[in-house]
């Protein structure tokens, strides 16, 4: 078993009051790797000035997640098959919409790669298709969509 840790961080600037909803929702993700990124909530769901457009959004990352996972499995088949991979490049959409619960929810994300092969490579769109089902397959990420999210709060006294 493997575990994977990030912080994330927000303070609330002293001139802010809170409770009043106006309140900035810029804060750092940090990864065990010492990497800090800039994170907020998107624009379209928390208006400007109270979201940084420049940013990443939890939305954008878990299209990100689901995109690099696929990508790196598929790197590792086409790989293990000596099919030589020069670039792979996906501008993967999520959709957020209401779900059939009548929640708000990523309801759909799709993975648009193009992949450039080696100039010796000649394979076949079945067999690409092939090589992106199993990837799928094998993604961390996508067999985790449904995970079950424990929440355990530590309380300040």
């Amino acid at each position: 078993m493997s575990q994977y840790k990030a912080s994330i961080q927000w303070y609330k600037k002293p001139s802010e009051h809170f409770v009043d909803l106006k309140y900035s929702r810029v804060h750092q993700w940090q990864f065990s790797t010492g990497t800090c990124i800039a994170a907020s909530s998107a624009p379209s769901i928390v208006p400007l000035p109270y979201s940084d457009a420049n940013n990443i959004d939890p939305e954008e990352a878990f299209v990100a997640a689901l995109s690099s996972c696929h990508m790196l499995f598929f790197l590792d088949l086409a790989a293990r098959k000596k099919w030589v991979v020069e670039s792979y490049v996906d501008n993967a959409i999520g959709t957020l919409a209401i779900d059939v619960n009548g929640k708000k929810a990523m309801t759909h994300v799709l993975l648009k790669p193009l992949v450039m092969w080696g100039k010796n490579v000649v394979v076949s769109e079945a067999q690409i298709s092939a090589l992106h089902h199993h990837a799928h397959e094998l993604c961390f990420i996508a067999n985790s969509v449904l995970t079950k999210v424990e929440v355990s709060p530590i309380y300040s006294t």
